[in-house]
């Protein structure tokens, strides 16, 4: 059989999914692992956990199919980091994307001058979140550890050296760190600075084509087959939705979330500080993160409802009670950010707020205002893209969130856009496909499916003027209470 895979390297899991050459999901594979948080503010992971995982993902497709695959495109979670000394050994554990030990240092950066000017050189929101962030966190907190290390990679590049012996980034997941300049497509001289490394300690650009066929040995023995290096989850969550046209804007919703628009050009945002990632050599993909998506209604389920174990009837029960109850919750807002929130207000003292609460609400009240509170945080987002670039048209959607025909309606509700569900299977994932397809020379423009009958969910008009109204108490009550949030913050840090 002859087929290709796209493999996405998850924060909880990887994900591969294997495509036909009618470019049709025909199986998949999914292998998890866990975060750990050993103090405050950390969120780290094992890299050789990841490795493991990857390599089950193909080998289990392998055996599925009985074949080996043409090509394997890769996509990975972006804003990792992991120390490496001059023997390739591991130094620490791998700080993730939600690491926040940084949070002190991405403020101050954040309201400097030279803040504004390596947001507007690397297209990265100034986050505790960036690998440039944390490189100055480490270099003041860590200077032994920084002194051991040879180089400063993210989870792809180990994988990528684990299979090959060369370290490689692509743009894609280049233009993540906060130390990449994306108009002139090298590492910045100023970020550089900031984090206190040299260009020499980070690995070698390439494309998001770039490609090898010569594992060492040991690792896929007997496998022949192109490994694509691919680009970050985000933009190929935008390429395997197929929104990457004109007006068109992604949604994916797992544990966090991003809306993202394809752009010729970065769309730059100084105040929300939208992100410019590259999918390719003609198209950025801009936009931003949410970091409260699906883990809040996991915390809603487990530490308020008190689902101890959580399993598909919870979410099935949950979500019939948000079908079951009016658009507003009869009056109660929920602020969604329990571990803070990124864009577009990036603001890491924020904390998740119930406000209009009363004697008349129940627990469904509660759930549907947790669903609702998400839509309005990518609302949010949306309506800064909008305001620096092109009126989005309509959402393609993808991520869990997908499998709830109403938490999809009330989105468009909100956003009053027509929602397109193209694929149920990782978009991700089959984004990294579809570019490994076409690198390899099977397609030279990006392939879509033959057989997609997309699911198109409209909003509902009156819904929508109502949402217009409350989005706007939405984001009077974070403006109101944002001191008071910071302030309690502080008096509990």
């Amino acid at each position: 059989m002859n087929y290709i895979i796209g493999l996405d390297i998850g924060t909880g899991s990887t994900k591969a999914v294997a495509l036909n050459l009618q470019y049709e999901p025909i199986t998949s594979s999914q292998f998890f692992y866990p975060t750990e948080s050993v103090k405050p503010g950390y969120s780290e992971q094992d890299p050789e956990l990841i490795w493991a995982a990857f390599v089950s993902c193909i080998n289990e497709l392998i055996t599925k199919l009985q074949a080996n695959p043409i090509t394997i495109g890769l996509s990975s979670a972006m804003h990792s980091l992991i120390l490496v000394d001059e023997t390739h050994r591991v130094l620490t554990p791998m700080m993730t994307w939600a690491d926040n030990r940084s949070f002190d240092e991405a403020k101050k950066l954040k309201e400097s001058e030279a803040g504004i000017e390596v947001y507007n050189a690397t297209g990265t929101p100034i986050h505790s979140m960036s690998p440039l962030c944390k490189l100055i966190w480490l270099q003041k907190n860590e200077p032994e550890l920084i002194a051991k290390a040879r180089k400063f990679i993210s989870i792809k590049e180990y994988i990528w050296f684990k299979l090959f012996g060369e370290y490689r980034i692509d743009y894609s997941i280049a233009s993540c760190t906060g130390l990449f300049n994306i108009h002139k497509k090298t590492w910045d001289e100023q970020a550089l600075e900031l984090a206190g490394i040299t260009a020499s300690q980070l690995s070698t650009l390439v494309s998001t084509d770039y490609f090898n066929s010569n594992p060492l040995p040991g690792r896929f023995d007997g496998l022949s087959t192109s490994f694509v290096i691919g680009a970050s989850d985000g933009c190929l969550a935008n390429l395997g939705s197929e929104a990457t046209e004109d007006g068109i804007a992604a949604v994916t919703i797992g544990t966090s979330g991003a809306l993202r628009l394809a752009s010729p050009k970065p769309v730059f945002n100084p105040l929300a500080m939208t992100f410019n990632y590259i999918l390719d050599d003609k198209t950025y993909i801009c936009g931003g993160p949410i970091n409260n998506g699906g883990g809040t209604l996991q915390w809603l389920l487990k530490n308020i409802f008190k689902k101890e174990e959580l399993r598909a009837e919870d979410y099935r029960d949950l979500f019939n009670q948000v079908e079951n109850t009016a658009s507003g919750s009869d009056g109660l807002i929920f602020l969604p950010y329990l571990t803070g929130e990124r864009a577009p207000i990036w603001d890491s003292e924020a904390c998740g707020t119930f406000f209009g609460l009363n004697l008349r609400h129940e627990q469904k009240h509660l759930a549907r205002s947790v669903v609702e509170g998400i839509c309005y945080a990518l609302n949010d987002v949306m309506k800064a893209v909008e305001n620096q670039s092109e009126t989005i048209r309509r959402i393609h959607v993808s991520g869990g969130f997908i499998h709830s025909k109403i938490w999809m309606q009330i989105l468009a509700d909100v956003t009053g856009k027509e929602l397109v569900l193209v694929l149920e299977e990782d978009a991700s994932a089959v984004g990294a496909a579809y570019l490994a397809a076409k690198a390899a020379g099977l397609t030279k423009t990006y392939p879509v499916s033959e057989n997609k009958k997309p699911e198109i969910i409209k909003p509902d008009l009156k819904n929508h003027l109502y949402h217009q109204k409350n989005f706007q108490l939405f984001k009077q009550v974070y403006a109101n209470l944002s001191v008071t949030m910071h302030q309690l913050y502080q008096l509990n840090a």
